[in-house]
């Protein structure tokens, strides 16, 4: 499993820093989390085929996770038509899915049939390649973390978490098995703390920061020396590819 950050920033774009993005590759099969930014411009000129996207996932729909969905859906269902990713979106699945159909209908394009899920809680996914399990999180109404699983790796994705902090709302029961990398947000409370929640625990084989912010840098840091003198710790930023 590769992963490949796409858009690393937070609620706005930053210099050099796109919106929330995260391509996951599992041999010749490609899955997004998020689509913040303009995804489908990023694949183009990497020369993956839009064709090998086989679903994407939404943590939520704000717009610093979901902006690129129209653009991607645009192209797939008049250019790329043979693409047929699953899309999958928390919250009313059916007004998004008639918000998107009637953007496309301003320059007169109809939206194809493809697969549109909403997400629940479990897994929503599984195509035998990857499975993708969803945790609710309290940062809005509808937001969730999701854990995937591919060629016996297990990768977590915070997603936004609630402003009172990870000790309130990060899924911890993924721990309970190994986990060979968190990537866990750092844009709504201090990565700090993460530090009394996560540290010393032996499941957890790799940390990756994403989803912060400049003003929160120096927490970023300090929570990144204290990790690192026993996992693997990382951040994010626009291009980092992890291999699992």
């Amino acid at each position: 499993m590769k992963l490949i950050f796409f858009g690393s920033s937070h609620g706005v774009p930053e210099a050099n820093r796109r919106c929330s993005s995260t391509l996951i590759e599992v041999g010749e099969n490609r899955y997004f989390i998020d689509m913040g930014t303009q995804s489908i411009e990023q694949l183009i000129t990497r020369n993956i085929p839009i064709e090998s996207v086989k679903a994407v996932f939404v943590t939520h729909m704000h717009g610093d996770h979901s902006n690129g969905l129209i653009s991607f859906i645009d192209l797939c269902n008049w250019y790329f038509k043979k693409a047929a990713p699953t899309v999958c979106l928390p919250g009313d699945m059916e007004r998004a899915k008639n918000a998107i159909a009637a953007w496309l209908s301003c320059n007169g394009t109809a939206m194809r049939d493809l697969d549109f899920r909403r997400v629940e809680e479990g897994v929503v996914f599984d195509d035998g390649t990857l499975r993708v399990t969803a945790y609710r999180t309290k940062h809005i109404e509808y937001s969730y973390a999701y854990l995937v699983e591919a060629e016996g790796k297990r990768v977590l994705f915070s997603g936004d978490l609630c402003h009172k902090g990870p000790a309130n709302d990060f899924p911890i029961e993924v721990l309970d098995s190994p986990l060979d990398l968190a990537i866990c947000e750092s844009a709504h409370f201090k990565a700090t703390e993460y530090i009394p929640l996560l540290k010393g625990n032996k499941n957890l084989k790799k940390l990756c920061f994403n989803h912060y912010s400049y003003a929160f840098l120096a927490s970023v840091l300090e929570a990144k020396a204290v990790f690192s003198q026993d996992i693997d710790t990382l951040l994010a930023t626009d291009g980092t590819e992890i291999e699992i």
